[in-house]
């Protein structure tokens, strides 16, 4: 129970800290993370990067995914069911984008499936939070928990955070599934044990 309330207030926290930083700030950090990504030899290498579309005041994914896609690598997006699971489907431009679920942009183009995932040479994950251990504290549904326990040991899986929110520690759960790494604005890509 203890950790269930201190995740509450962790959350609470953290989003007001991203509530707090300035559109100049958000941008200049979407910027940083796109490049540290889009230089990233496994991303660099990657033929199919399954990322999402950020939504509110998480780090903005949007010109990333468009680079990636630009760049010819097969984007998969996420498509939230009715369980909170996740399925997905193909990027194909801005355009390929429609409103869903709680505020989400989705795509548009059909569902691969909850598995797909398996098939993507790196993964990005929305995170509140990482800590030094690849810990990841998310929003709550388990959704990137599932997520994850799909995806093979070698799989590059990157939780995407503003240089704040990289922490020495996070309470962890049986369910939780660390990140293999992380990147932020200041320290780009950071690979873990």
């Amino acid at each position: 129970m203890h950790d269930i309330v201190t995740k509450a207030r962790l959350r609470a926290e953290l989003l007001e800290g991203r509530a707090a930083l300035e559109p100049g700030e958000r941008s200049a950090a979407a910027r940083s993370l796109r490049d540290a990504l889009l230089s990233a030899p496994e991303v660099e290498m990657a033929g199919t990067v399954a990322a999402y579309v950020s939504v509110g005041s998480e780090p903005d994914t949007r010109g990333l995914l468009f680079a990636l896609w630009k760049r010819g690598a097969y984007v998969l997006l996420p498509r939230l069911l009715p369980d909170g699971d996740l399925d997905w489907a193909s990027y194909e431009g801005p355009d390929s984008l429609a409103p869903g679920p709680r505020g989400l942009l989705e795509p548009t183009e059909p569902p691969r499936g909850p598995g797909a995932v398996g098939s993507a040479d790196v993964v990005l994950v929305p995170a509140l939070a990482v800590d030094r251990t690849g810990m990841r504290l998310g929003r709550g549904g388990g959704s990137y928990d599932r997520v994850l326990s799909r995806v093979g040991p070698a799989i590059l899986t990157v939780g995407l955070v503003y240089d704040a929110e990289l922490v020495p520690s996070l309470p962890a759960e049986p369910h939780d599934q660390r990140v293999r790494a992380v990147v932020t604005p200041s320290g780009g890509l950071t690979r873990f044990g």
